[in-house]
C-alpha cells in the first residue's frame, strides 16, 4: 500500500465503493459494450476516429456513460443518446450471458466492513437500469447500504454529488469519516472533491497509479482486498508517495 504524505485516517463510518473495475471484474465487458455503441454511430475499429473515440473513453472512465459519449459527439446530441442505448443494451445483454465476478476479495473486504459497522454505498457511472441489472446479477442485497447512480445525485463523477447524496443518506455526520475506493482519476477528483478523508486508487482497473494520484489519490492499494485494513486501521502503512 502506498499513502500520500500528510493523509491522515480517521475513523471510516461510510466506504464509497466504485463497481467496474474496483468490486467487479467487468472492465472487457465494459469496454466492448463502448466499442459496439461508438460503431453503431458510424466510427468504426481501424479508423483513426475510432481510435481517439476509445482514448477519450479510457480518459473518462468513471464518468457518467452519457457524458462520455456526449464528449465523443459534442455536436449531436441525438447520437450521444444513440450511442449510450446501444452501450446499455450490449452491457446488459453481456450480463445476462456471462454473468458478473467479483474480484478477488471484494466479498470478503464487503463482509469486513459490515461487521465493523461501517456503511457501505456502491456509486457507479451506469444508468439505474443498468444499475439495477448489475444489482440483481451480484445478489449483494445484504451487504449494501445503498446503491447510487448519477440520476439519483443531480451529477456523476468527478462531481462529488454521489458521495455527498450517500452521506447524507446514510446519515452520516461528518465527511471526515467517509472512505471513496475506485479505480479511475474520476473516482479520486470525486472523493477529493467531496471532502472525504480516504481517498483510495486501486491498481485493479483502467488508470495507472500515477494517474490515480494526480486526480488526488490519498492512497494506492493493489486491490479492495487492501482497503480493510486500511478503513478499520488494523495495518500499518508501507510506502509513501507525494501526488505531485
Amino acid at each position: 500500500m502506498i499513502v500520500a504524505e500528510g493523509a491522515g485516517t480517521p475513523p471510516v463510518k461510510l466506504a464509497c465503493l466504485d463497481l467496474a473495475g474496483t468490486t467487479i471484474g467487468d472492465i472487457s465487458m465494459v469496454e466492448r459494450a463502448f466499442a459496439e455503441a461508438i460503431a453503431t454511430q458510424g466510427i468504426v475499429p481501424g479508423t483513426s476516429a475510432y481510435a481517439r473515440a476509445m482514448v477519450h473513453v479510457h480518459r473518462s472512465r468513471g464518468c457518467p456513460k452519457l457524458e462520455v459519449f456526449r464528449g465523443i459527439f459534442p455536436d449531436n446530441e441525438a447520437q450521444a443518446q444513440a450511442a449510450n442505448l446501444t452501450f446499455e443494451r450490449s452491457y446488459e445483454g453481456a450480463l445476462e450471458r456471462t454473468g458478473l465476478v467479483p474480484l478477488p476479495g471484494a466479498v470478503e473486504a464487503l463482509e469486513k466492513l459490515r461487521d465493523a459497522g461501517v456503511k457501505i454505498a456502491l456509486i457507479t457511472g451506469f444508468s439505474r437500469s443498468t444499475l439495477g441489472r448489475v444489482l440483481s446479477a451480484l445478489g449483494w442485497a445484504d451487504k449494501l447500504d445503498l446503491a447510487l447512480c448519477p440520476e439519483d445525485a443531480g451529477r456523476g463523477r468527478p462531481y462529488p454529488d454521489m458521495v455527498l447524496t450517500a452521506l447524507l443518506r446514510c446519515g452520516i455526520d461528518d465527511v471526515r469519516h467517509v472512505a471513496v475506493v475506485g479505480d479511475s482519476e474520476s473516482d479520486m477528483l470525486c472523493g477529493r472533491r467531496a471532502g472525504a478523508s480516504i481517498v483510495a486508487g486501486v491498481l485493479s482497473g483502467v488508470h495507472s497509479q500515477e494517474r490515480l494520484l494526480g486526480g488526488g489519490a490519498t492512497h494506492i492499494l493493489d486491490s479492495i482486498a487492501d482497503f480493510p485494513s486500511l478503513a478499520l486501521g488494523t495495518e500499518a502503512v508501507t510506502g509513501v508517495a507525494t501526488a505531485g
